[in-house]
This record gives C-alpha cells, sequence and structure tokens, in this order.
C-alpha cells in the first residue's frame, strides 16, 4: 500500500487538513478513511481493482473517501465537478464504474446520466459498524484513473498503480524539499494530478497541512494569504494573471507581504509565459518556479529550487525520470538548440490508456513514452516549445511556437491575456492568428503586429486577430485550443 496511507499513522496528532473551519488530524483521517473502506468492502476480503468514481467538492470528505477506496483495494476514479452529462456518461461508462461516492452538498449529482444505474453513495451515510481486515495492496496494483484534459483530443483514461504515485510524490519531496513545517492552500480541481498529487498527496506525504480553500476565489485567496502562515503556493497561469491583476490595483501591503513570506511558488498546466515571471517578481519578489508534467507521468522536469529559475524554462528531469529529445525521424538529439519531441522513462510513468490498447501501444517505444510535447535544450535546461499537434504552428515550412508569440503578445500594455494557434492555408499549410482579451478597447490589429514585429520575424507574426472577452477554457484554467481554432475557422 502507498507509504501515504502508511505514514498517516506516524503524525497521528497533527492537523493534515483545514476544511469549512474546522481542523482534522491525520489520525482522523486514517480512521475514517478505514471506516469508508470496511463499507466499501462489505462481505469482501478486497475489492479487486473494482472502479469507484469521486464526485465530491474539494472538502475533508473527498480525502477520506480517496483514501479509503485505495484501502479497500478499489481504483479511484476523480470525476470533474464541471463535468457535463455527456462527459460523466464517458467517463463512467469507459472506466465501467457502478458506484460514485459523492456528498449531500454535491449538487453536480443531477449531472450523472441516470441510465448508467450508478449506485451513489452520500460520504455522509456511510458508516462502518466496525472496522475490517483491509487488503495487502502491492506497488504494482492498479489506483487510480485520471481523465486526460481533452484540450485536443476525447479524454483519454490514464491508468496509473500505487508505485507510479508513490514515484509522483517521493520525486517531488525530494526536489522540492517538502517538510512536516509546510502549510499550503488548496485551489486547484481535484480531478487532476496537478491538485491531487502536487497540491495534496505531497504535503500529507511528510505530516505538512494543507487548507482546502475550495475553487478560486480572488478575494479569498488573497485575505488568506495576508493572514496566514503559508509556505508553499502552487496555481496554473490564469490564478497568476488574476493574482497580478489585483496587486497591480491594490494598496494593501498585508497581501504583499504574505506572498512575500512563502518559501516556494509554482507555476504549472499550461507554460507561464516569461513577462508573467518578470512582472510576478517585480510585484512580490518571488521567483515562480516552473516545472513540466502531464496526466501520465505526474511531474518530469523541474527548475531547481536552491539553483536558478528560468523564466521560460522547465528546468531539469525530477529524480528518477529519465528523458531524451526525438527529431521527426525517430532519432536522439544530442545537441543543444535542436528540437524535438521529449520522451520519457522512468517508475512514475503511466501503464496504460483505459480501454485504449493500440493507442497505449502507440504511445510508448523500447520503453519509451511519447508525450507529444516538443523542447528544446539550452544551456543546460529543456525549454518547452509546447504540443505538437497544437502549439507548433507549421507554416511555409517554417515550425513556430504559439508559446514564444504569445510571450511577446504580453508584454504589451494593453494585453491581458491572449492565445496563439494556427489557422489552415491554402498556400502557407497553417499561418498564425492570435485571439486576445485586451485592457484597452482601442487597441488595434494593426498595433499589435507593429508591436510584434519589434519581436519576431515577419513569418512569426499573427497575420489575423480577433479581440475576445474571454478565452475558451478548461477546468484548469488552461486554454482551449481546439475551441479557440473553430472561431477562426
Amino acid at each position: 500500500m502507498l507509504h501515504l496511507l502508511k505514514k498517516a499513522k506516524t503524525h497521528a496528532k497533527r492537523i493534515a487538513i483545514q476544511s469549512d473551519g474546522k481542523e482534522f488530524t491525520y489520525g482522523y483521517l486514517d480512521e475514517r478513511s478505514d471506516e469508508i473502506a470496511s463499507f466499501l468492502l462489505g462481505n469482501e476480503s478486497d475489492l479487486n481493482e473494482k472502479r469507484i468514481g469521486l464526485l465530491m467538492r474539494p472538502d475533508i470528505h473527498y480525502v477520506v473517501a480517496l483514501w479509503g477506496i485505495w484501502k479497500s483495494g478499489a481504483i479511484a476514479v476523480p470525476l470533474s465537478l464541471s463535468a457535463k452529462e455527456s462527459e460523466l456518461d464517458h467517463y463512467i461508462s469507459d472506466s465501467n464504474i457502478s458506484l460514485i461516492i459523492s456528498s449531500n452538498n454535491c449538487e453536480e449529482q443531477k449531472n450523472i446520466p441516470q441510465k448508467n444505474s450508478i449506485d451513489i453513495q452520500n460520504i455522509e451515510n456511510i458508516n462502518a459498524t466496525e472496522c475490517m481486515s483491509l487488503p495487502t495492496l502491492s506497488n504494482d496494483r492498479k489506483a487510480m484513473i485520471i481523465y486526460t484534459s481533452g484540450t485536443t483530443n476525447k479524454p483519454k483514461g490514464v491508468m496509473t498503480t500505487h508505485g507510479n504515485i508513490e514515484a509522483q510524490i517521493t520525486a517531488l519531496v525530494e526536489a522540492w524539499k517538502w517538510t512536516k513545517d509546510d502549510h499550503i492552500p488548496l485551489i486547484l480541481p481535484l480531478h487532476h494530478i496537478h491538485g491531487i498529487i502536487n497540491s495534496l498527496c505531497c504535503p500529507l506525504y511528510v505530516g505538512a497541512k494543507v487548507s482546502m480553500l475550495g475553487g478560486f476565489n480572488l478575494d479569498k485567496v488573497c485575505k488568506e494569504i495576508s493572514q496566514s502562515d503559508y509556505t508553499v503556493f502552487t496555481a496554473v497561469p490564469t490564478i497568476y494573471f488574476s493574482l497580478i491583476e489585483k496587486l497591480e490595483e491594490t494598496n494593501d501591503e498585508e497581501i504583499f507581504n504574505g506572498f512575500k513570506r512563502l518559501r516556494l511558488m509554482m507555476s504549472g498546466s499550461a507554460a507561464l509565459a516569461p513577462e508573467i515571471h518578470k512582472k510576478w517578481e517585480k510585484l512580490t519578489s518571488q521567483k515562480i518556479l516552473e516545472r513540466y508534467g502531464m496526466t501520465e507521468v505526474g511531474m518530469a522536469l523541474s527548475n531547481k529550487i536552491d539553483g536558478e529559475r528560468r523564466p521560460g524554462a522547465v528546468g531539469e528531469p525530477l529524480p528518477n525520470v529519465e528523458i531524451k529529445l526525438e527529431d521527426e525521424n525517430g532519432n536522439e538529439i544530442k545537441e543543444e538548440g535542436e528540437i524535438g519531441q521529449i520522451l520519457l522513462k522512468g517508475p512514475q510513468v503511466f501503464m496504460g490508456y483505459q480501454n485504449l490498447p493500440e493507442k497505449t501501444q502507440a504511445s510508448f517505444k523500447d520503453g519509451w513514452f511519447l508525450t507529444g510535447d516538443v523542447a528544446v535544450m539550452e544551456k543546460g535546461y529543456y525549454r518547452l516549445l509546447g504540443r505538437d499537434s497544437i502549439d507548433i504552428i507549421k507554416s511555409g515550412g517554417y515550425k513556430i511556437s504559439a508559446i514564444e508569440i504569445e510571450d511577446v503578445l504580453l508584454k504589451h500594455k494593453n494585453v491581458k491575456e491572449c492565445a496563439v494557434v494556427g489557422k489552415d492555408d491554402n498556400k502557407w499549410g497553417e499561418i498564425v492568428v492570435a485571439a486576445i482579451i485586451p485592457k484597452n478597447k482601442t487597441i488595434s490589429e494593426e498595433e499589435v503586429q507593429n508591436w510584434c514585429s519589434k519581436y519576431v520575424s515577419n513569418y512569426k507574426i499573427p497575420r489575423m486577430i480577433k479581440f475576445l472577452d474571454a478565452l475558451p477554457k478548461n477546468s484548469m484554467g488552461k486554454v482551449t485550443k481546439k475551441e479557440l481554432k473553430n472561431i477562426f475557422s
């Protein structure tokens, strides 16, 4: 079984979770999850990888339910609270879920498709009369199915083992120097690797404290940061966009001081433009640590906690992670400055996609996982150029990184947010186009193009620009570029 669950006993009296104004110890997590596991087992000795859905708000109930599912020998399938009925139908049928654990305060139950004849158990009603003997679980047992965000294709179920999860946690505990004295606010969704592993499991592994604040609320987070003893903060780029806007408008020194007190601030789930790094450091004196990961592997690369944190780069391999770059012909790239696809190997790499054996097979080459992400090595650090299928624009024989152009756009004083994609073109294959959320409505396409011409070659300048009130995003705040492309078609 995961050391995460065993270690809770050694921290039994320490506060593990703050949720809804209450504090819960590691001892409570251990005992309550034992009760839930016993309830789930019923007359069985082991649930033998039965798939159990988890549709819950990010509070104490989520944590004990997740642990209880694992302790029973079942596979946890965290479900998105923002998922529509058709999306839940896909997750439930694909994973063969027959039971979902939810809670009385989860209004999203209404989106569960009834035709699946799902058994829904609200956690408040789960009380085991006596705790049973729980199964012994090996590291190669399946533990969790997380569905990819589906920004480029239909969401795929990523199957991970207890061993995969253990490796994902321990690499980050070592690299980011987690200790029992740490305290983190959890503001990310808990159906995604960033929230589950980075924000929840890592601190709980070392006996640290997690304050579950629910979904991101700008004013609430700023108030919490100003008043609490947090040491670690992790978020996605769109959260930093909102925080920068807030800090540029406020004179509340307590908010600034709260951010300055943190020992570590991180960003992930999408690339953070170098321009945003610079703005954040200017406001808070904090250098954001950027890393690279994906649902299939957890985290794989990270800037150094005690070394250089280079804006625009994702650093070096994390402990026990092997990485290499390959060109389009499958040849390994040995030289710096050459662009190639990232291939990964290590104990944290998932075992396969749910119900997609051919996709699984095609995603591996001689034991290496083909990420589909493109990067370049520069002065010892990897720089992510984006997803080959959506962020690399192939125009007139050139390969253009959307991330590079987005960074240039964000330097403009009247650009609040932006996203760059390729639009199909008969002559060039694709042309560069951009969607911008402006700060000032007087900004024009010509002004933006002239601005870009100061920083990038002519073939990288957006040929078409749309000014929008909002960008299409998923529940993690990641721009859904496939949807954005449709706006230009």
